[in-house]
């Protein structure tokens, strides 16, 4: 189906990408490309990674913004900059911002991770925090570029972002010239759409594939509808493709270019990111698991070889350590449980006792004596396991309550 727009938006060419990749030269790196033995045993084909978290800044964003901001008229420079972001596109707009010597102001919500602040402002930019939402963000940015002038540079909806992140596209055929199949997550479209515009221009026969996670996906209802709309309230772990409406311009270059978007859940891109860790050795942020997400949930569905992007690293610590939990739950290698026993001197050791002989390693306990629910002789305990799969799983619930205790949950 086809987005019928307006002729005056601006569409964005072969051309435009390749002119991009000169002005980036010296500026982005060209990342590495690295196979994937695991994923290329479970797709039945090559897999490799575009490791664009390994790019200037952690993540795609910087060639974007680079371009941008050089194709800023000298009195545009001269105002200055401003961004509205929650991590990697205010990095890439203040390092790029530096090295072109423009001033930049970056708008992040007041309760963007610490560590992404301090590299924003590490880049040269003034961090402004606003808001408790990005949309807050994104509406003080705005005014702030009406009240002083300067020219804001959004994340992905501009033909130069679009470009700009297009050069990923050329790496990826240069590197790896047999690809098939290119997974790519999808926020708001501009990296999808850049690659596609280099992509299908000199590989028709490449397959672009998009992938969104389920609780913020706007394209496929998008797509759908033959135009752009917005879903409420999105949700997803994964902040960098959490984006309730697509851009206008990268909509038309997916609707017409894009083999198809799927979309991952939070447990599927939770396993994806500790695979990336554990596996391939890379740390990678939620949204550059997403394309490794959807391998894992439907490996059978890709003609390889196949190129996955990992699209950033930038993952804050804390939210780093609850991902990999969940992701060894949804793995069936974390295992939380609370029962009860008799509550009497070294009924505990005895359990631990237990679960020495099933193998299963304890990462914390929790003791509750005092509760209404616990009868006068009982004791609750809470169990957090590493184990060794969902069979482990398995075979120590069965084993606890063959030996007299009452799981709960």
């Amino acid at each position: 189906m086809s987005y019928r727009t307006p002729d005056s938006l601006p569409s964005v060419t072969l051309d435009d990408v390749r002119g991009a990749q000169k002005m980036l030269s010296g500026v982005s790196r060209v990342t590495a490309m690295e196979g994937s033995r695991h994923l290329s045993q479970l797709v039945g084909s090559p897999v490799h990674f575009k490791c664009e978290n390994l790019q200037r800044t952690g993540s795609f964003k910087l060639r974007g913004a680079y371009v941008r901001i050089a194709g800023l008229l000298p009195e545009e420079r001269a105002a200055g900059v401003v961004a509205a972001s929650a991590g990697n596109h205010a990095q890439g707009v203040a390092l790029a911002s530096s090295l072109l010597g423009v001033r930049s102001t970056v708008f992040m919500p007041e309760g963007a991770p610490l560590p992404k602040v301090a590299a924003t402002r590490d880049y040269g930019a003034e961090v402004r925090l606003h808001g408790q939402v990005v949309d807050e963000t994104l509406a003080a940015a705005q005014e702030y570029a009406r009240d002083t002038g300067a020219v804001f540079i959004h994340p992905f909806d501009h033909p130069d972002i679009i470009a700009g992140q297009g050069t990923v596209g050329l790496e990826i055929l240069e590197q790896c010239p047999e690809v098939r199949t290119l997974v790519v997550g999808v926020g708001g479209g501009g990296l999808a759409a850049g690659i596609a515009v280099a992509v299908k221009a000199l590989r028709p026969d490449v397959k672009v594939i998009g992938v969104q996670a389920e609780g913020s996906a706007a394209y496929p209802p998008s797509l759908a509808a033959g135009h752009p709309v917005s879903i409420p309230n999105p949700s997803t772990m994964a902040d960098g493709i959490k984006v309730g409406r697509p851009g206008d311009v990268p909509f038309r270059i997916i609707d017409d270019l894009l083999d198809d978007v799927v979309t991952v859940s939070e447990d599927e891109l939770s396993s994806a990111l500790l695979l990336c860790l554990e596996r391939a050795k890379m740390v990678v942020e939620p949204a550059g698991a997403s394309p490794v997400a959807a391998l894992l949930s439907r490996p059978r569905e890709f003609e390889g070889p196949v190129v996955a992007l990992l699209s950033g690293g930038n993952v804050d610590p804390l939210l780093m350590q609850r991902i990999l939990r969940h992701g060894m739950a949804a793995a069936g290698r974390y295992l939380s449980l609370r029962l009860r026993l008799t509550d009497r001197p070294g009924a505990l050791a005895t359990l631990l006792g237990v679960l020495s002989v099933l193998d299963a390693n304890v990462l914390d306990v929790s003791h509750v004596r005092t509760d209404p629910r616990l009868g006068l002789t009982e004791a609750e305990v809470e169990l957090h396991l590493e184990t060794k799969g969902p069979v482990h799983c398995a075979e120590v619930g069965v084993a606890l309550r063959e030996a007299g205790y009452t799981v709960i949950g």
